[in-house]
């Protein structure tokens, strides 16, 4: 039930490959009209990040693959790395809880632990879960337990929300054990959801809608 483990919405994953990082952030930043931080190396993954904070404790992350051995040695890597090679885009949705154990037991293993220093020398750290399965099932999310008191959503004045996130999944996260939890913790955040034959056969987040400074935008 969704008390004994409420889960609120994190972030969204964008990917690029490592020589177009800097202007995709440059181009997802200015339709945001928000600058994105250099959120560091996860040198457990081999991947770098860039975020930009939004309102309600969420942010936007732009992730991409390094030249490192982790990346072809981690799901997390591989499926990044994967993504930049098929072009980039939106990869993934990532929910949040302050519990991720009852989110081990039902997946039957342990959360891996992750971490990120940032270039002012702070580290993040957190454990995540779902990241096998999303390799395959695009639509799903997964999970995350921060385990440091700091967030990407405190990095920058957030000045744009996510309204609505488009979806490619023709059963609608029916074959998730979280769909009840995943939905309800969206917010004030709803999901479009449309077949995947209408998105090139693909599953997986279309577009995300957001209202900025500038009015409202979609990034797709």
């Amino acid at each position: 039930m969704v008390e004994n483990f409420p889960m609120r919405l994190d972030h969204v994953s964008y990917v690029t490959s490592h020589d177009q990082l800097a202007d995709t952030v440059q181009r997802l930043g200015a339709r945001l009209g928000s600058t994105f931080v250099d959120g560091g190396i996860h040198p457990r993954f081999g991947t770098r990040n860039f975020t930009a904070a939004l309102k309600n404790g969420q942010y936007i992350e732009v992730v991409c693959p390094l030249d490192h051995p982790a990346t072809e040695q981690t799901p997390w890597g591989k499926a990044v790395s994967a993504k930049a090679r098929e072009g980039g885009g939106w990869f993934t949705w990532v929910f949040s809880t302050k519990d991720i154990a009852p989110i081990e037991s039902k997946f039957g293993r342990n959360a891996l632990e992750g971490h990120r220093t940032r270039p002012n020398g702070s580290d993040l750290q957190w454990k995540q879960i779902g990241v096998l399965e999303i390799a395959e099932t695009r639509e799903f999310p997964f999970f995350i337990q921060w385990l440091t008191s700091d967030h990407p959503s405190q990095d920058g004045t957030p000045l744009s929300e996510i309204e609505k996130i488009v979806i490619a999944d023709k059963d609608q996260l029916a074959d998730s054990w979280f769909k009840d939890e995943i939905l309800a913790g969206l917010g004030d955040t709803t999901i479009e959801w449309i077949d995947p034959s209408d998105n090139d056969g693909e599953s997986g987040i279309v577009a995300v809608h957001l209202s900025t400074p500038n009015g409202a935008i979609v990034l797709d």
